[in-house]
């Protein structure tokens, strides 16, 4: 009598039938490597061997898509984080617009933590690898972020005073993105993003002051604003202490 056959083992199974990637599906492989590595690395401190053993493929294959060599494929990485990165300060115009503002800086922290070393070495400069190029892309991000944080203040032909306020403040972000990653990513990313939004509401009353724009801005900001959002907690917190400088005068 014939017994039935037993099931094949695991050891004996066939295995998966090899697909072969298209030159688009390879690129991004490799690109997806590189990202990995720079997110974490310095682009001093990252090779093409690194980029290939992270791959698992041979270092001629990484020449062949990037014939650039680190160079190209690192100013392909910075080109695929500035998409990203950008992607970051897009919010509907809808709502308080310092709520919008946490949110779109609540994306931006969440991407500096994910990238801390590469953040810092692109911001910080004086790497190899920094050329005309990867700075123009750069300085391209810094400006996606002003035009969407002059719609959500609502201004659509910025005048010097709101254009130097938006890129002191855009700047003080970046500083204090360094330094959070220096110092351990302390205070957490909520307590800094709210003292962040505390800052440009700062800003906004100090510049408001003496120019008469910003004041128009500021006006058309506090209609959209709630009694429990930043501006309203910001202003009860500092009511009193500027009642007390205002009896020292």
């Amino acid at each position: 009598m014939t017994s039935p056959a037993s099931p094949a083992s695991p050891a004996s199974a066939a295995p998966p039938a090899y697909r072969r990637l298209s030159v688009e599906e390879r690129r991004l492989q490799l690109l997806g490597a590189a990202l990995t590595l720079f997110a974490h690395r310095a682009p001093d401190e990252v090779s093409l061997d690194d980029v290939a053993e992270a791959a698992g493929v041979s270092r001629p294959l990484v020449y062949r898509y990037f014939p650039g060599g680190k160079q190209q494929l690192y100013e392909a990485a910075l080109r695929s984080s500035a998409d990203a990165l950008e992607l970051c300060f897009a919010e509907p115009p809808v709502g308080p617009p310092t709520e919008r503002l946490a949110r779109v800086l609540d994306r931006y922290l969440a991407f500096v933590d994910g990238h801390d070393a590469g953040f810092s070495a692109l911001l910080r400069g004086g790497s190899v690898a920094e050329t005309s190029r990867t700075t123009a892309i750069v300085d391209e991000v810094r400006r996606a972020a002003a035009e969407q944080i002059f719609v959500h203040l609502g201004v659509d032909r910025p005048g010097p005073r709101v254009r130097m306020m938006v890129r002191t403040w855009i700047a003080a972000v970046e500083a204090a993105s360094l330094i959070w990653i220096d110092e351990e990513k302390q205070p957490s990313a909520a307590e800094l993003r709210d003292w962040l939004i505390d800052h440009l509401i700062a800003l906004l009353a100090a510049t408001a002051a003496t120019d008469e724009e910003t004041a128009a801005v500021v006006r058309r900001l506090l209609a959209q604003e709630t009694p429990e959002g930043p501006v309203g907690t910001l202003a009860r917190r500092v009511t009193p202490v500027v009642s007390e400088a205002a009896h020292l005068i």
